[in-house]
């Protein structure tokens, strides 16, 4: 008998235009000790299916027909008090927003406590020391002074290791794991996927791994489900579904991921059914503005900046405990240039990120952007001007987009805040965005909840666009995306630097992925520069240890050899 058996499952959408089927008829068995991928792209069904597991789909989804069953009982109807008594003790989950998924009111230890006291009998004391060790065992340094801090104070990374501690602090049967690596860097990456694995070897704990990462399905997973359009379209051990795709689909979704092994011009694109996003360069050229850089002198200069965090509050100075989260880091960028910076999670990509963007102000250093101190930028004209050339995308597409407007209102605001259009022209400025990273213009008059996560970041990248920025700071700007539409954002932003002199700063944990997008690399650990180079210098012969174990922990597809080059 299975652990948990999915049987014809399909899930309806009512809305004003129709029943939309988020997923048809999808059969999937999760085996106790077995770790079953679940893969397809942004949209297809994946989350949905492990909502339906849990009894969470939104209002008004619904299960039309199927069953789920955990060991082979029926679970699928039960109600709402039967099924809040089974979630989270014998069935948990790693959701894939760990900002929305941690209450801000309260610490990591108030939920991780009042969590583990709802599902085990157990003292006070008990659950203290219980959720000490899950902290720790999930890799958050420090966890004594850690436990007692809010989730606002935790990088992303570290939110969702927070988030994975939640979910296994009951001992569940069963995990429904929904990208839980998206925020995680390659040495905490392989850190929760070996805990994982030690779940389900040594408690025989069934897991579900929805993900769009297929080196983390090659390196962990034991059976591997792909999906389309809802519809599960191939079912097989991973080592025959990763080495041998039968399905067309599957073959070109495996061709898309980039290779660490050497670097491509540009991103092999989907080639199997749906929209596939054509970036006409000439048609966005004639309305951008050429830019004339001056290849004399850096565009950005980051000169000794430090940043520090309070992490213990107190009446006095002295009682207050800091965090340096940025510690003397000094590094230029040149015109035109797409720069990386990698790290752990915590190592302060994100701060420096939020210190050039001008949302952190600096505690020491400076920042420079062609030729003007940003500090200096007192006058609001001024500060227009340089928000307007300097745009973000963020690393959660969830809490980045406002709730309450529609996409057209969201992509047209920087437009419509700096003036740059009016009228019709800024609808037609919106549609050709959509457009062009591949949601179509029939998006614009939708909300973000109707989206996928993947596809909310489309709407971030669109939205950073909006203003046809001078410089553009991407923050984990594919991290939500599947490789198919991951391959099509990243060429459309090589073609933007390439075509159009954008210079970049690339933050990311997707090690092959920035060996394919960037020319420099500077490597982070704990708030300080560790290693500077050219990109092929540093992926083929790095200078230091830390980056030498980075590359190390790099999932790899080994025997699916180079990717073909496409475009």
């Amino acid at each position: 008998m299975s652990l948990l058996n999915i049987k014809n499952l399909t899930v309806e959408f009512p809305t004003r235009r129709g029943v939309f089927t988020a997923v048809d008829a999808a059969d999937l068995s999760v085996e106790p000790g077995q770790i079953h991928g679940l893969v397809g792209e942004s949209g297809a069904g994946k989350s949905t299916i492990g909502a339906a597991i849990m009894g969470l789909l939104e209002r008004p989804g619904r299960i039309a027909q199927g069953a789920i069953e955990l060991q082979g009982d029926a679970i699928s109807g039960l109600d709402a008090t039967a099924m809040r008594a089974l979630r989270g003790r014998r069935i948990s989950m790693i959701f894939q927003d760990p900002l929305t998924s941690l209450n801000p009111l309260f610490t990591v230890r108030q939920q991780l406590v009042e969590t583990i006291r709802a599902h085990l009998d157990v003292t006070e004391a008990e659950a203290n020391k219980r959720a000490r060790d899950l902290i720790d065992r999930v890799g958050i340094p420090d966890p004594d002074s850690r436990l007692d801090q809010y989730p606002h104070q935790f990088s992303g990374g570290m939110r969702q290791r927070v988030v994975i501690a939640l979910a296994l602090c009951s001992e569940p049967e069963v995990i429904i794991a929904d990208e839980p690596t998206t925020a995680l860097d390659v040495s905490v990456q392989a850190q929760i996927l070996d805990l994982i694995r030690e779940l389900a070897n040594e408690r025989q704990v069934g897991v579900i791994l929805i993900t769009h990462d297929m080196g983390v399905i090659a390196d962990t997973t034991d059976k591997v489900t792909v999906m389309y359009g809802g519809k599960v379209v191939e079912t097989g051990d991973t080592s025959q579904v990763i080495g041998a795709p039968r399905h067309e689909y599957t073959q070109s979704l495996i061709a898309a991921v980039p290779r660490p092994q050497r670097r491509l011009h540009r991103f092999p694109q989907l080639s199997y059914g749906g929209r596939e996003t054509r970036f006409a360069i000439e048609d966005l050229a004639r309305s951008w503005p050429k830019v004339e850089n001056d290849p004399s002198r850096p565009l950005l200069e980051v000169k000794g900046v430090t940043k520090t965090f309070v992490k213990r509050q107190g009446l006095l100075p002295w009682d207050r405990d800091y965090f340096t989260a940025v510690d003397n880091v000094s590094f230029d960028i040149r015109p035109g240039e797409v720069f990386g910076v990698v790290g752990e999670s915590g190592s302060g990509k994100s701060t420096i990120a939020r210190m050039i963007s001008g949302l952190y102000q600096l505690d020491g250093g400076s920042v420079d952007f062609d030729g003007k101190l940003v500090s200096d930028l007192s006058d609001k004209a001024r500060q227009a001007a340089y928000r307007k050339e300097i745009q973000m995308i963020f690393q959660d597409p969830y809490s980045s987009l406002n709730p309450r407007m529609r996409v057209d209102q969201i992509v047209a605001e920087p437009i419509r805040h700096h003036r740059l259009l009016d009228g019709k022209a800024v609808d037609q400025r919106v549609a050709e965005l959509l457009e062009r990273v591949g949601l179509g213009a029939e998006a614009a008059f939708k909300y973000p909840h109707e989206f996928s996560g993947g596809q909310r970041q489309r709407i971030a990248i669109a939205r950073a666009l909006a203003t046809q920025p001078r410089f553009l700071i991407c923050d984990e700007p594919t991290s939500a995306l599947d490789v198919s539409i991951q391959a099509q954002i990243l060429n459309i932003l090589k073609d933007l630097q390439e075509h159009l002199g954008l210079t970049m700063l690339f933050i990311s944990h997707d090690l092959p992925v920035v060996r394919q997008m960037c020319d420099r690399v500077a490597v982070m650990k704990a708030g300080q520069l560790v290693e500077l180079q050219e990109t092929e210098a540093l992926f083929n012969a790095p200078k230091t240890d830390y980056t030498k174990s980075l590359l190390d922990l790099m999932p790899r597809l080994e025997d699916l050899g180079d990717a073909p080059e496409g475009a």
